[in-house]
């Protein structure tokens, strides 16, 4: 009924020209005194088929509304989909979106060219730089003193650094490299706190890790991005104390540190890109990054993550990764 009547106020300079023209002749009957029947019998008539155009012209407006409504669904090229031309409007305004859309396409394969172009670029760089970082850590392995120690912490958040970048770019590429394989979750913490041994016995944090015989169905080289990501900033957030490592069941793997906290106004918006709070605000050396990269890649797994923490308190992450069923590649 609504689009009936939004119909009919579309048309209604015609239907009030139709009236107007119906009470000429109305006027000329009148005027001239003919019978009546000589005005009944014609405006019945023309009422009838009046009444049937009018159906019909609703029936397939109708139907171009549907199929206009469906267009806006699809994320393909419309125009091989656009209702039948039914006057000279509909084919101008056909050749207006054909046009836009040539042009479209013209313009996405150029920004996907330019941004395929950018990849490949710090794909390269991220590469490169990596041969001189390797090169310094090797020279200050022949060394054990603090400085060679402090500098090589540095020279790994630095590699951190480098993989958020190209992470980052790699994150929405549609040619993302994920491969679903079963590998033991045990394993995979494992490397990423061997990874960060030299910061725990630094900086003399305690290590309460708990073994875990579990086998999860994700991207292992994503997945250590992630656990690695949590525990830089278990560790950069906890200047004394220990971080606990666990397995909840049903496959939660659970961070838990003792450090700084997060404020609770900060709480909901931690996930967010570029938003450090307060804790990255007094550090100075937050990207506001890490933990939206971790969400991004937990999303695209399947997996969820979630935060909990008390300012003082410390922090909990859990990572669950039972919710979504992949299947094996």
């Amino acid at each position: 009924m609504r689009f009936l009547l939004d119909y009919l106020w579309q048309r209604r300079r015609s239907v009030l020209l139709s009236l107007l023209f119906c009470l000429i002749f109305l006027c000329a009957f009148l005027l001239y005194r003919l019978p009546a029947g000589a005005v009944l019998y014609p405006a019945g008539v023309c009422t009838v088929i009046g009444v049937a155009a009018l159906l019909r012209g609703v029936h397939r407006a109708k139907k171009k509304h549907l199929q206009l409504q469906k267009l806006l669904q699809l994320d393909v090229p419309l125009i091989d989909y656009l209702p039948e031309v039914n006057n000279i409007d509909d084919e101008d305004y056909q050749q207006v979106i054909a046009h836009l859309q040539e042009q479209n396409l013209q313009l996405r394969a150029e920004t996907d060219r330019q941004y395929a172009e950018m990849v490949d670029y710090y794909t390269m760089w991220v590469h490169q730089i990596k041969t001189p970082i390797s090169s310094m850590r090797l020279t200050l392995q022949n060394e054990d003193t603090a400085l060679s120690r402090a500098m090589q912490e540095e020279l790994m958040r630095i590699e951190q650094y480098v993989e958020m970048v190209l992470v980052f770019l790699r994150l929405d590429a549609s040619s993302t490299d994920y491969l679903f394989q079963s590998c033991s979750l045990d394993r995979l913490v494992r490397a990423a706190v061997k990874k960060f041994a030299g910061q725990f016995i630094g900086r003399k944090i305690a290590l309460d890790y708990q073994p875990m015989d579990a086998v999860v169905l994700t991207d292992e080289k994503w997945l250590s991005f992630v656990v690695e990501q949590l525990l830089s900033n278990a560790l950069k957030y906890t200047p004394r104390g220990s971080i606990r490592i666990w397995l909840e069941q049903p496959l939660t793997l659970c961070i838990q540190d003792t450090g700084i906290g997060i404020a609770p106004e900060d709480l909901p918006r931690v996930f967010e890109k570029g938003y450090t709070g307060c804790n990255g605000r007094t550090d100075k050396k937050a990207s506001g990054i890490g933990l939206y990269l971790c969400r991004r890649i937990c999303q695209n797994l399947g997996h969820t993550i979630e935060i909990q923490s008390t300012p003082g308190g410390g922090t909990t992450v859990r990572l669950h990764m039972e919710r979504e069923k992949l299947e094996l590649e």
